[in-house]
């Protein structure tokens, strides 16, 4: 698909290097025309190489191909991130005084706008009206978030998040199918961390990436979705439920709760098997421990085991990972902990040092309760997150 991807002059311009680098990973051209203020946030070189294209910043340039409304004839899609509040009025009020605002006139392709501006601007009554005008027309707005701003500033009018822009953007051209609409979804995600002390705690590797993929392929497909997070390296894309649950005890608690209505729960979160049997109150500290710091460690409660036993309505999936040597050996281990959890499925993957936590992508095996492999599915984290859910329903 070819992606126009429009940049003005705000200090979020450096985000939308994260948008361009997404949609070519997605095996997307991207054609960036930058307006003259945004080179100055970002420079031409670094869009030039994420992009693999030249970067279109002049109205008057490529007169002989036209260029000024042929890129946005050749558009199938225009994103612009970020947007400003001049931007905004520029395209409400239909200016074409520079090469974005020709491309944007000159295209029947869908439109999608990332706003970014200070809250003040953002709240203004002509931006206020602005924004009403272009939805009124068909133009997709993503966000803003509320957040830090330039300075000291806090509240809404932070662009949102490369990874919820471009979902965003794909979804206008081309919908899932919104299987999942009327359902509601509780999806746990992240690493636990077990305290020792106000400063220490014993914790994993677990990003969130796989669980909070499925929070996103869930709600595009039209879901109610509850994130119940651990700790998370990764933002939650707008519209999740979001209910934090640092500790095994914590997510145990909230889970429990969620499944009662849940058409599905499924447990992506690293949940810590065992926990200090003591939490100090203070810092332990080495010139009064010692050489030698001996803890004592609990079992953790079996959070899958647990809801599969209570059977709530829904269907339950459990994750498992494992460093295993083999897929076979993989399946055998997922097959004997199905056995002893007793959900509905259980997503298997292999993890390693290099493999499974914090990274983009996935491979995973997925059983049914018998054991039978139901999916086997590798790639980006969202696509693998799709694949399971495709199984599921």
């Amino acid at each position: 698909m070819n992606v126009v991807v429009g940049i003005t002059g705000g200090i979020a311009a450096y985000k939308a290097v994260g948008v361009i680098r997404l949609l070519v990973k997605q095996g997307h051209s991207v054609q960036v025309v930058a307006t003259a203020g945004a080179l100055k946030f970002v420079g031409r070189p670094t869009l030039e190489a994420i992009s693999r294209n030249p970067v279109h910043t002049e109205l008057y340039e490529g007169v002989a191909e036209v260029r000024h409304v042929a890129i946005g004839q050749a558009a199938d899609l225009i994103v612009i991130a970020p947007a400003t509040a001049n931007t905004i009025a520029k395209l409400a009020a239909g200016l074409a005084d520079d090469l974005l605002g020709n491309t944007v006139l000159a295209s029947t392709a869908p439109l999608v706008i990332a706003p970014a501006m200070h809250t003040e601007m953002w709240q203004n009554p002509a931006t206020v009206a602005n924004i009403h005008t272009l939805r009124s027309r068909g133009v997709t707005v993503v966000g803003p978030a509320s957040g830090q701003l330039t300075g000291t500033d806090s509240g809404p009018g932070r662009m949102e998040e490369p990874e919820t822009i471009v979902a965003a953007a794909l979804e206008v051209v081309s919908p899932r199918v919104r299987d999942l609409a009327g359902k509601r979804v509780v999806i746990t995600a992240g690493g636990t961390r077990e305290p020792l002390d106000p400063v220490r705690y014993i914790g994993n590797r677990s990003s969130g990436k796989q669980g909070v993929a499925l929070a996103e392929a869930a709600l595009s497909r039209g879901a109610t979705v509850t994130l119940i997070a651990a700790h998370l390296d990764v933002p939650v894309p707008a519209g999740v439920d979001v209910i934090e649950a640092p500790t095994a005890a914590d997510v145990a608690r909230a889970v429990t709760d969620a499944a009662e209505t849940a058409d599905i729960t499924i447990m992506a979160a690293a949940i810590a098997d065992y926990r200090s049997a003591e939490v100090r109150h203070e810092k332990i500290k080495k010139e009064s421990t010692g050489d030698e710091l001996t803890l004592t460690l609990v079992k953790n409660p079996d959070i899958l085991a647990g809801l599969a036993a209570s059977r709530p309505r829904g269907i339950v999936v459990g994750f498992a990972a494992e460093t295993a040597k083999s897929e076979d050996e993989l399946i055998d281990l997922g097959r004997a902990k199905l056995a002893r959890k007793g959900c509905d499925f259980l997503v298997l993957n292999r993890v390693s040092w290099s493999e499974g936590f914090s990274t983009d992508r996935n491979s995973v095996v997925m059983l049914s309760q018998g054991g039978d492999i139901v999916m086997k599915a590798s790639g980006e984290k969202l696509d693998v997150a799709h694949s399971i859910l495709n199984s599921l329903v």
